[in-house]
């Protein structure tokens, strides 16, 4: 599914960790909103372009980056059907764009990125 929303970086953040590593990520890191997953390499890259980053962990292929004034991320799924780029507007208010897999809009709903009035316009132009 063809994405384009605007969304806040903190439920971005959300859904990218419900994606890649919320069975594993420990509470410290869950819970500081400014720490984000990075994979990169083979089977999905997640990288995040920040004005300051630092790593503070890794966990299987996971990286666990403090960012700072985020700028852009791309997100691609290990199954590669999932493309999507994050890039700030203003503030913490950010636009969306990209390919979505089925379980990833499942988990874009679940963390606030899309809701339901997208979905049904999305559903009223494919009628």
């Amino acid at each position: 599914m063809r994405i384009e929303v605007t969304c806040s970086l903190a439920d971005f953040r959300e859904f990218m960790i419900q994606s890649t590593c919320r069975t594993y990520i420990t509470d410290d890191l869950y819970q500081d909103p400014e720490i984000f997953p990075e994979r990169l390499g083979t089977g999905g890259v997640t990288y995040v372009e920040a004005e300051d980053k630092e790593t503070k962990g890794t966990a299987r292929e996971i990286r666990f980056v403090r960012a700072k004034d985020v700028f852009h991320i791309v997100y691609t799924s290990k199954s590669g059907n999932t493309r999507l780029t994050w890039s700030r507007i203003e503030g913490t208010a950010g636009k969306l764009k990209g390919e979505a897999s089925l379980n990833s809009v499942v988990n874009l709903i679940a963390n606030h990125v899309l809701d339901e009035s997208y979905l049904n316009a999305m559903k009223a132009q494919t009628d």
